[in-house]
């Protein structure tokens, strides 16, 4: 039964990340990528994840997606306007390596970041430690220098959307 719920809520969120970069409204694509961060929160759930699927939520579903709205709200972007497409040539050169790009990090994930430990973060010893301070602990230790970085990007990027919507005002 499980596995069924997993393959139906995995479908939901291929088919809502698509709706999204597809949507031309961008109000409407706001609300596609709340849908899918609900559903990844669910897989999460499914993983037995509690903590990462409620900041899942609260996080990125709740806070950060009202953010956008309000940006989006803010900017008073004319949806009616249509975007003019002045290279059309470019499209399908752009959809194959799109298909590429995602087979080699597919390859990739697969032989590298998805080996994992075998054995050493069984479900008996994470019910005994807990998600939270096991988490914790793997965050500010042996990935302290990559949460930096996303730390530091996602800085740059507000900045950097900070600017730009300063400038078309």
């Amino acid at each position: 039964m499980e596995a069924y719920l997993f393959y139906i809520v995995a479908a939901i969120t291929v088919v809502t990340g698509v709706y999204l970069i597809f949507e031309k409204n961008p109000v409407f694509g706001a609300l596609y990528l709340i849908q899918t961060m609900v559903s990844i929160a669910v897989l999460y759930i499914l993983l037995e994840a509690q903590f990462v699927a409620a900041v899942q939520i609260i996080v990125y579903a709740g806070a950060i997606m009202v953010l956008f709205l309000f940006v989006i709200m803010l900017l008073n972007l004319d949806i009616k306007e249509e975007a003019k497409n002045a290279l059309p040539f470019q499209r399908i050169p752009a959809i194959l390596m799109g298909i590429a790009l995602f087979a080699v990090i597919c390859i990739v994930i697969k032989a590298k970041l998805l080996q994992g430990k075998h054995d050493q973060y069984t479900t008996a010893y994470v019910n005994t430690v807990g998600n939270t301070k096991l988490i914790g602990n793997l965050l500010f230790t042996e990935y302290l220098l990559p949460f930096e970085i996303t730390s530091i990007l996602l800085f740059a990027a507000a900045i950097g959307a900070i600017m730009l919507a300063k400038r078309k005002l």
